[in-house]
């Protein structure tokens, strides 16, 4: 009888011990298997790259290389798939590089339009295939804001403001008539058309203030060069003077700056020089006493662009408006904001 009831007792905790260690490894099995599913569905989540397609004005300034360059290394840094087209200033480059996004089924859209308008089209082609448009640097025009989600950008009337507000103050004590040409941007583009507005809305406070000659320069310092040229010999030819050149960006300045030197006449001395965009060589004309004041664009602008394709992917709510940080710096600051320059 001890023997049965010594050998019923191991039986008894043999099968004890085999639930307890079944027990054991169906719960650790569980808890094992369901923290490896939740990590594969997070690593899968974390490890799918958005993919930007980005259609760029072209490469005409030095303003437009630097903003380049700081998307394409910041879509580096933010783990962004970047597709990038350079449509050479051309719009219908750019329309066809949507096109190929669209067909390469990105994850996000964003461009700087050539010209404001003549979107419509393309970019109701990109809300049907459902994707998102981000446009950035320029606007388009176009009574269907629900075909883009967001304008990352400077507001171009307000940079012609600002220049208008300086050449105010610089002749609020000048006698008689003021002369300004004007070198505008691409022809139907977003700055150039703001940026003319917004000047001449300030500098019509002063009627001695008059734009005598205007002429596009197309945003390069070549065309800038040639334009400037042209309007020193019809000056020479009219027997008039020009006493300030207002440029839609630093690198037209920087020809006119060139073809006026060539001529015998001092830039920032004889011609009052206004600026917009604030490269690096534009302030180091400032520094040496070529141009009288610059007034900032920023082009630095992505990160913010990176940032806004997250949140647009994600489902959040994004500003329809993001505006960039800039200033005005008159030539007394060009010796110490130089350095800061980046671009």
């Amino acid at each position: 009888m001890k023997s049965i009831f010594k050998s019923s007792a191991v039986l008894l905790l043999t099968v004890t011990m085999l639930l307890i260690s079944a027990c054991g490894n169906t719960d650790s099995g569980s808890k094992s298997g369901t923290a490896s599913t939740t990590g594969a569905e997070n690593s899968a989540n974390t490890d799918k790259k958005i993919t930007l397609g980005f259609a760029q004005v072209g490469a005409e300034s030095g303003w437009r290389t630097a903003n380049t360059k700081s998307i394409q290394d910041s879509a580096k840094e933010a783990g962004i798939d970047l597709k990038f087209s350079d449509a050479q200033q051309k719009q219908e480059n750019q329309i066809k590089a949507i096109r190929s996004f669209i067909a390469q089924k990105v994850d996000v859209i964003a461009f700087s339009p050539v010209v404001e308008s003549g979107w419509d089209t393309v970019l109701k082609e990109a809300k049907d295939a459902g994707i998102p448009v981000i446009l950035t640097d320029r606007a388009v025009d176009s009574k269907d804001t629900s075909l883009y989600q967001s304008f990352l950008g400077s507001d171009f009337v307000e940079e012609g403001r600002r220049a208008g507000k300086w050449l105010l103050e610089e002749m609020k004590d000048h006698q008689g008539p003021v002369n300004i040409v004007e070198l505008q941007g691409t022809t139907g583009s977003a700055p150039a058309i703001d940026r003319k507005e917004g000047f001449e809305e300030v500098i019509k406070e002063n009627p001695n203030l008059k734009i005598v000659k205007s002429q596009t320069g197309d945003f390069t310092r070549a065309k800038g060069k040639e334009v400037m040229e042209a309007f020193i010999k019809s000056a020479k030819a009219e027997n008039t003077k020009m006493d300030v050149l207002y440029a839609h960006n630093d690198d037209m300045a920087l020809g006119a700056i060139q073809a006026l030197e060539e001529a015998g006449i001092k830039p920032g001395v004889d011609i009052k020089i206004i600026s917009l965009d604030g490269i690096k060589d534009a302030f180091q004309a400032m520094k040496d006493g070529k141009i009288n004041v610059i007034v900032e664009c920023n082009p630095l602008m992505g990160p913010q662009l990176m940032q806004i394709a997250k949140d647009i992917v994600a489902g959040k709510e994004v500003e329809k408006r993001i505006l960039t940080d800039e200033g005005v710096f008159p030539q007394d600051t060009a010796e110490k904001e130089l350095p800061n320059r980046k671009y």
